[in-house]
């Protein structure tokens, strides 16, 4: 059986995961068999990636588009491949194909290690390079994060809803429903207004 992962580490909304998912089912994955994922990769513990690791079984491929799509940790990358080893798999990563269905050769378990430790690389650079756009940023004065909420931000919606809320007619909760926000933003929006 060939089974797919893909990742991206913001959510859908934000990064499209669909060029991942088409060159996987090139790969010879079938979409009811691709796990999608949207978490950071170096994150130990993504529910979609140890649901495949559960799944598969001796002989079975894993196929990727990139090492960085498994996994961005060089330590979970050793771990992937002894994994992998003890399991019998085939790992396929984009072009890179990892047998294991028999003995691994050296050779290859070198390069794989070295492709995620630049995967690992590739990631602790990017992170430098944001955080140090967010500090001249803030030196030059700009204002870092999400603007703080005004009552003139809130939603009309929540205007609606508001007076039912302070008759006791509605909780938080059914509030916050009826304006299509988390119970956080609800609480946040009644703060603003309240104080």
């Amino acid at each position: 059986m060939i089974y797919g992962y893909a990742r991206c580490s913001t959510n859908e909304e934000l990064q499209d995961i669909n060029r991942q998912i088409r060159e996987l089912i090139q790969l010879g994955a079938r979409e009811e068999n691709i796990y999608r994922e949207y978490e950071s990769g170096m994150k130990n513990d993504r529910v979609e990636l140890q649901r495949l690791l559960s799944a598969v079984e001796a002989g079975d491929t894993i196929v990727a588009t990139e090492v960085s799509r498994i996994t961005r940790s060089t330590k979970q990358l050793c771990e992937i491949i002894e994994f992998a080893k003890d399991r019998h798999i085939k790992l396929v990563l984009g072009s890179f194909i990892v047998d294991c269905t028999k003995e691994l050769d050296p050779m290859t378990e070198g390069m794989l290690k070295m492709m995620g430790v630049f995967s690992e690389l590739e990631r602790n650079i990017i992170s430098q390079r944001v955080k140090s756009g967010l500090q001249n940023a803030k030196a030059k004065g700009v204002a870092i994060g999400r603007p703080a909420t005004s009552e003139d931000r809130i939603p009309k919606i929540f205007f609606k809803y508001y007076p039912k809320y302070k008759r006791g007619e509605i909780n938080k909760s059914e509030f916050a429903k009826l304006c299509s926000v988390s119970y956080p933003t609800i609480f946040k929006y009644i703060s603003v207004v309240e104080n």
